[in-house]
């Protein structure tokens, strides 16, 4: 408003109308461009959802239990494992070391679970949307601070599993005299192993996010990524069939994700390394492109 109808007012602005320095509420911070102001807006989601999910009972022990059961799991079966003298071992030293990662695996699950589950169980999700109303920027808030604490973790646990392989496997009879090199990122096919392992419990907190925002609740979600994670091994094993059981390893997650875990016989395996990681990545997309649909069609 110009000076002189503000003179002509009484010396008042009228109420409502803009004022030149000033921003109504729900708009543009003032003296910022439009984009930068959405950044911030970003930066406000993504900080609230990661005070949520630290302030979420359970979160720190959750992620205390992937480290130290991926470690403890993958150190027992390491020196569970033998190679007696004379005898032919043909065992992966890489994937034997990372054995953890399959009982891990359901722990990172449930902690992404919790990171939505959680606010559904309590109504929170409601007053979540109210105070941010783009549904889109609070899920992908929430998958960046579950794949980050999920990323930490995972990295201490498979360095953990690595570690361990080569302290016991030596000692068990992989030697280097038999042709058991020792374990180490420094062999081209282990560091690949470990940084795809990484990603491949990156990608089941993801996955499990993404069925936990379609069902909401927390329960049924679990349930539902632990079936999909255990039962397909399962029924993999068991099918008769020669072809159904070589498209399960192909296309179940699990299966074919684990791939990324193998450093030889790779050409018998029924999916590649890569291949089968980015089979889990086309579940995972899917899971978390139905469930950003669904936050947008439906109520909270």
């Amino acid at each position: 408003m110009s000076q002189a109808a503000t003179a002509a007012n009484g010396g008042l602005a009228r109420p409502g109308l803009a004022q030149p320095g000033l921003a109504r509420p729900g708009l543009a911070r003032p003296g910022l461009p439009q984009r930068a102001a959405a950044g911030f807006a970003a930066l406000d989601i993504l900080r609230a959802e990661w005070t949520k999910l630290r302030t979420v009972g359970g979160t720190g022990w959750l992620l205390a239990a992937t480290v130290a059961l991926t470690v403890t799991v993958s150190a027992a079966t390491a020196a569970a494992t033998k190679c007696p003298a004379g005898a032919a071992c043909p065992v992966d030293t890489t994937r034997l070391s990372l054995t953890g990662i399959e009982v891990a695996q359901a722990v990172v699950a449930v902690l992404a679970v919790l990171a939505i589950g959680s606010e559904y169980a309590t109504g929170m999700i409601r007053t979540t949307f109210t105070a941010m109303p783009r549904r889109s920027a609070v899920l992908a808030a929430k998958a960046a601070v579950v794949t980050g604490l999920v990323l930490a973790a995972a990295v201490a646990a498979v360095a953990g599993c690595l570690l361990a392989g080569r302290l016991i496997l030596p000692g068990n009879g992989f030697t280097a005299a038999r042709g058991f090199a020792l374990v180490s990122v420094a062999h081209g096919p282990a560091l690949r192993a470990a940084v795809g392992t990484v990603l491949y419990l990156a990608l089941i907190g993801l996955l499990s996010l993404g069925i936990a925002t379609i069902v909401r609740d927390s329960a049924v979600a679990a349930g539902a990524v632990l079936g999909l994670l255990y039962l397909a091994p399962i029924i993999a094993a068991v099918v008769g069939n020669p072809v159904w059981q070589r498209r399960f390893e192909r296309y179940a997650p699990t299966n074919a994700g684990l791939t990324i875990e193998d450093t030889t016989g790779l050409r018998h395996l029924p999916i590649g390394p890569w291949g089968g990681l980015g089979v889990l990545a086309a579940w995972t997309a899917a899971a978390l492109l139905m469930s950003g649909l669904l936050l947008r069609l439906r109520d909270a």
